[in-house]
């Protein structure tokens, strides 16, 4: 999870029906992510909306500029002293992150020459991306698997356009996100950066499942009940478990699964809640 996720998790779990009612859950599958906030927003996000062009040009430029990459711009969201800009890189290592443009809110000035990001944040979203690209047989088994368990069982993920508008989780698709914590990494990111156009190969290289701890690198699966009006099933969140438990050859790590109801937070972005079935921290799935 990333740490602009991490914040908005901070009251997952404290729903009310009043809430509730008031509309402030929607169905996962309607959920496109364009009602996201962040707090003390609106005023930074007018002016980001007004210069939206000078936004987008600025952070593309600085991913290229600070990381070599190239992204595209999905998503420009207003926050306190500034807008959050959620991208997803082009080719690989693909990932998805932000970067920030601190706004002057009473000069209403958008200062394009100091885009920055969160301390690690996205080195954390590359790493994942880059060990996608070394473990890439592994990461399909790992996809499989899960497409498989959406075709047996009446569950889905988040949309595309909610995990490109306000998904920030590294390597993610609408079904899991990672996360690397850590420096056991940083080689592949040091290769990338020396040579952007390295392949897979050239990284494996230098990298293998015994270059990093299990605990190093978390998977997430984060998954909801396709039916409204439905608590999350025991019955498919112990199959999944059990599934993930004794499958082999799939990417060395920890496995955290959710299994929500329908809903999800359209302010947020959250889907776990207080009926939520998790296994997670201390208890993760560890593949070796």
């Amino acid at each position: 999870m990333s740490n602009l996720e991490s914040e908005n998790s901070n009251n997952a779990g404290n729903i009310t029906q009043e809430q509730h009612e008031k509309g402030i859950f929607v169905s996962v599958q309607s959920y496109k992510g364009k009602e996201y906030e962040l707090n003390s927003g609106k005023q930074t996000g007018k002016i980001a909306k007004k210069n939206k062009e000078k936004i987008e040009e600025a952070v593309v430029k600085y991913f290229q500029d600070q990381y070599k990459t190239k992204v595209i711009v999905h998503n420009i969201v207003g926050a306190v002293d500034g807008a959050t800009v959620f991208v997803e890189s082009v080719g690989e290592p693909h990932f998805h992150t932000f970067a920030i443009v601190p706004i002057d809110v009473k000069e209403k000035i958008v200062r394009t020459d100091s885009v920055w990001s969160q301390e690690g944040q996205v080195e954390n979203a590359m790493h994942s991306g880059l060990f996608a690209m070394v473990f890439d047989k592994e990461i399909k088994k790992l996809n499989d698997f899960i497409r498989a368990k959406v075709e047996e069982f009446p569950i889905v993920g988040i949309t595309e356009e909610a995990l490109a508008n306000v998904r920030a989780g590294g390597y993610s698709t609408p079904y899991y996100y990672t996360n690397t914590k850590g420096n056991e990494f940083d080689v592949l990111l040091e290769k990338y950066l020396s040579d952007p156009t390295i392949t897979a190969d050239k990284l494996r290289d230098s990298f293998n499942k015994d270059s990093y701890s299990a605990d190093s690198i978390i998977f997430t699966l984060d998954l909801y009940m396709a039916e409204s009006n439905v608590e999350p099933s025991q019955e498919i969140f112990d199959s999944i478990v059990k599934d993930l438990e004794e499958m082999e050859n799939l990417p060395k790590g920890s496995y955290t699964v959710l299994l929500n109801d329908n809903r999800i937070d359209k302010k947020s972005a959250i889907g776990p809640k207080s009926n939520t079935l998790e296994r997670s921290f201390p208890d993760y799935i560890v593949k070796n």
